[in-house]
C-alpha cells in the first residue's frame, strides 16, 4: 500500500474521489439548509411508504431536515479540503450509508447504483487512509514520512475553489443548471490537475 501511495494515477484517483462525492454532497446539503424540499412536489398525499412521503416527512421537521443538510455540508467540506479528508471520510461513511439503504428501501429505482458506487468509493477512501486510521483500533498506526502529491497545496486551493463556487451557486440559484454547475466543476478540476501536475514536474 505504501508503495501504491507513491504512483501519482492512485493519488489523483483518491483526490478527484474525494471532490466528486464531497461536492455531490454539499450540492444536496445547500437546499436542506435553505428549507426548501428536495423535490418540487410535496410527498404529503402519497401512500406512507413511499419514497416521496418520507421526504415530505424529513422536510415537514424542519429543524432535523436542516441538520441533516449540516452534516453533509461537513463531511462534504472536510473531504474537499484534502487536509481534513480522513476525518471527512469517516463522517460521511455513516451518512451515505444510510442515503444509500434507504434508496434500497423504497422503489428509487437506478438511485441505489448512484448511491451504491458513493458508497464504495466512500469505503475506499477510508482503506486508502487505513494506515493512519487504524490508531482509532488501539493498532499502531504507519505515518508516512515521504511527502506524497496528494498533500500539495495546489488540490487544497482546488478544493476551496470547488466547495466556495458550488455553495455560492446553490445558495444564489433558485432554479439550478446542473450541465451548468458541472462545467464549471469540471474546469476548477481541470485547472488544478494542470498546476498540480506542473509542480509535481518542477519537483
Amino acid at each position: 500500500m505504501l508503495k501504491l501511495k507513491q504512483r501519482i494515477l492512485p493519488q489523483l484517483l483518491i483526490i478527484y474521489t474525494r471532490y466528486l462525492i464531497g461536492g455531490a454532497f454539499v450540492f444536496a446539503s445547500l437546499i436542506k439548509l435553505k428549507g426548501n424540499r428536495f423535490t418540487t412536489m410535496s410527498g404529503e398525499n402519497e401512500p406512507i411508504n413511499s419514497a416521496w412521503h418520507m421526504f415530505e416527512t424529513l422536510y415537514q421537521s424542519g429543524l432535523y431536515w436542516k441538520f441533516i443538510g449540516l452534516g453533509q455540508l461537513i463531511a462534504g467540506l472536510l473531504l474537499m479540503t484534502q487536509r481534513y479528508s480522513k476525518l471527512g471520510a469517516l463522517m460521511f461513511l455513516p451518512i451515505v450509508s444510510s442515503v444509500f439503504v434507504i434508496t434500497i428501501s423504497y422503489d428509487f429505482r437506478g438511485t441505489p447504483f448512484i448511491t451504491g458506487l458513493m458508497l464504495l468509493a466512500n469505503i475506499m477512501l477510508v482503506v486508502w487512509d487505513w494506515d493512519e486510521l487504524k490508531i482509532l483500533l488501539n493498532r499502531t498506526p504507519v505515518i508516512q514520512t515521504q511527502k506524497r502529491m496528494e498533500n500539495g497545496s495546489v488540490w487544497e486551493v482546488t478544493g476551496l475553489a470547488l466547495f466556495l463556487f458550488t455553495l455560492a451557486y446553490r445558495l444564489v440559484v433558485d432554479q439550478y443548471n446542473i450541465f451548468l454547475w458541472s462545467a464549471v466543476c469540471l474546469a476548477i478540476g481541470i485547472t488544478g490537475l494542470f498546476f498540480g501536475l506542473r509542480k509535481k514536474q518542477i519537483q
